[in-house]
Formats: C-alpha cells, structure tokens, sequence
C-alpha cells in the first residue's frame, strides 16, 4: 500500500470509519478476459454513531447521518484521477461496495459527479473526498479536500491525548504503529532529561 494511502487510512479508521484502501475495479468483458481497470485510493464507510462521538470536521461529514466517501489520495495536489471521474469505475464500485441497488447507482454516480455529494436512498451520504498536500484552502473542483498536513497533526494529537490507553496496545496499523513509536521515543527522551 502506498504511504500516503496508509495515512489516510489511519485517520480515516481513528474517526470511526470502516475501510478498504486499493480497491480494483475490474472489467470483466472485455476481450481476453477479466482485467483490472483501476483501482479506487480509498473507500470508506461510517455508520450511525453516538451523539458528541463525531469525526474530525475537517472531514466535511454531517453529524448523526452515516457518511460513504469515495476518496483520491495524492502526495502532492489534492485532485481526481480520470477514474474518480469515470461514472462506469464508479458505479461499479457502487454496486460492489454494496452502497446502493445497482439500478440507484447511475443517478447517484451523475449526482456525485456533478454536486460532489449525494443521498443515497437508505439514508446514507456519499462524498468524494480528496487528500492531499496543498497550500490553498481553494477547491480546484466540487469535492472536498482534507490536507495530509492536518491529518499527520490530527493523528498526532489524538496519539498524545489519548496515550494513557493507546501507549498500552499493540498497534497492527503500520501508519499508526509508526507514529505511536515516535510518540513513545519523545516521551522517553523528554523523561531522560
């Protein structure tokens, strides 16, 4: 997985959100056979939640109402890839992620394309969400941006104000694992002092 992928990832499940990073989109008509066509940075889902137990507002969610995004990850600009703009990519990852009946997902792809979010018929909105670094707090289009900057502070900060719990668990999250390491080996160095 790439880096920056990795990242998002982690920020993305810290504030409650189920996710599937890479995820290909295949055609399977195509002559010679089933082939992959791209793959989708990062698709994540969050359901219902508790009051006050919202995600981080840089996210753009509405609070109480389930939220799907459909995001780009880049290191540099924050922008979509031709696939992200692509409504047969994007209803097929649709209909695969199970977010909608497969006759909705056409209606809901244009509106997506068009809006940047749209409402899905059981209820749940679906965004697409672009990660990147960038200098400007201007959109270059109709989607949302969450610079990688704020999300390196945000995983920062949630580390050390909730280190009394998260420095006693063992971390598979590499991105995560990484960053609670740097968050111990600046505990230990300011305690030697």
């Amino acid at each position: 997985m790439e880096t920056a992928v990795g990242l998002v990832q982690a920020y993305l499940r810290v504030n409650g959100y189920f996710t599937v990073a890479e995820y290909p989109v295949l055609d399977a008509t195509g002559p010679g056979g089933p082939r992959t066509v791209t793959d989708l940075d990062i698709l994540a889902i969050r359901l219902h939640h508790a009051p006050g137990d919202d995600p981080d507002p840089m996210l753009g969610a509405r609070p109480g109402v389930p939220d799907m995004i459909v995001g780009e990850v880049k290191e540099g600009t924050p922008k979509l890839n031709p696939a992200m703009r692509d409504p047969a990519v994007l209803e097929a990852a649709f209909a695969r992620f199970g977010c909608c009946a497969p006759a909705d997902a056409p209606a809901l792809v244009q509106e997506l394309l068009t809006v940047g979010q749209v409402t899905a018929p059981e209820g749940h909105l679906i965004r697409t969400v672009a990660f990147g670094n960038t200098a400007h707090p201007n959109r270059p289009g109709n989607w949302h941006i969450v610079p990688l900057e704020h999300i390196l502070d945000y995983l920062r900060e949630h580390l050390s104000r909730n280190w009394a719990t998260v420095g006693r668990t063992q971390i598979k999250d590499d991105t995560l694992g990484l960053l609670a390491l740097i968050e111990k080996a600046h505990r230990a160095g300011n305690r030697a002092r």
